[in-house]
């Protein structure tokens, strides 16, 4: 790939039978887009075609099975092809086990080219969880995911929220609050704040600054109210300050958000970081994981099952998440 093109982003489609294959779509045919990068989707095309017919988008589209046969044409979209496994073309807005495997299936796809070398970096449009439970397939969200798939432990990759200046770096993910609380250990928030500083320095930020917090309402308020903070998180800050990274906390959850002096924060849980990103950003925030060899990054809004079919799904999500993987050095 010469290096003065711009780099070639693989784009997942996500569940079809929600808005995935739409803001993808609409995504790639961004002016803004095509000028920072390469856009090759990677799907069935059948369905791509579908949601193209639905949403009123006329496009040529060049149905390739191996990505170093795309055209890179201003007037045609690169399709990687992986078709729905049984071959059919699910109806919008319904949960279907073959929905949940085409989503993780094209994903995989798009991951096993980044690490090939033929694409720079992922961005994956939204999975269905319903759908993939419905399938079987043991799925905590995309950092477990892209994990498995680049021969890494889950337990070393993160996500991280993004929206305007602010980034939101989760210890713990898509599991029930009883069970994160038992992942919560002074090695694991460690590792959390050392993906986080290596996070930071690989998209050029030299000397990034961390802001932990707690875990209890008040960070624990000295131990009035828990001591996982005292037990815990401040030992793993320590840590990590000892060995040169800019951490601090713990603070509260509900209040380190009005901080601006700081490049990163580290939550524990996921409506921690969550609610804050879906009320500052709505539908507007890309989420990154983090650790893994690979850049991949996806949407932090859901399959909207509810308008899927309705041409109206913003791909603002997607643009953003395109944008800021784009621009990071690959």
């Amino acid at each position: 790939m010469p290096d003065h093109h711009p780099p070639c982003i693989a784009i997942a489609t996500g569940d079809p039978a929600g808005i995935g294959p739409e803001i993808s779509l609409k995504a790639a045919l961004d002016p803004g887009v095509r000028r920072i990068c390469r856009p090759l989707l990677v799907g069935d095309p059948v369905v791509i075609g579908r949601h193209a017919a639905a949403a009123g988008i006329a496009a040529h589209v060049n149905v390739i099975a191996d990505a170093r046969d795309a055209r890179w044409s201003d007037r045609t979209i690169d399709v990687l092809a992986v078709p729905v496994a049984d071959g059919g073309v699910p109806a919008f807005g319904v949960a279907d086990p073959a929905c949940g495997r085409a989503a993780l299936a094209s994903a995989a796809r798009a991951i096993a080219a980044a690490r090939a070398g033929e694409v720079a970096a992922v961005v994956a449009a939204p999975h269905n969880q319903s759908s993939i439970a419905a399938a079987g397939i043991a799925f905590d969200g995309y950092p477990g995911f892209v994990a498995r798939e680049t021969g890494m432990s889950r337990d070393d990759v993160f996500l991280m929220l993004c929206f305007g200046a602010t980034r939101i770096v989760h210890c713990t993910l898509h599991v029930g609050v009883a069970a994160a609380l038992a992942l919560i250990t002074r090695e694991r928030v460690g590792r959390t704040i050392r993906a986080a500083d290596a996070a930071l320095r690989r998209i050029g930020i030299a000397h990034p600054r961390l802001c932990v917090s707690g875990l209890n309402p008040h960070a624990g308020e000295g131990g009035l109210f828990g001591r996982e903070e005292i037990d815990t998180i401040a030992p793993a800050i320590g840590d990590a300050q000892a060995a040169g990274i800019a951490a601090d906390g713990p603070f509260g959850a509900d209040t380190i958000f009005r901080r601006h002096d700081v490049d990163a924060f580290i939550v524990m849980l996921h409506d921690q970081g969550h609610i804050a990103a879906k009320l500052l950003a709505v539908n507007q925030s890309a989420a990154f994981a983090i650790g893994s060899p690979i850049l991949f990054s996806s949407v932090a809004h859901g399959s909207a099952f509810d308008i899927a079919g309705m041409g109206v799904a913003s791909p603002a999500a997607m643009i953003e998440a395109i944008t800021r993987i784009a621009a990071a050095p690959h």
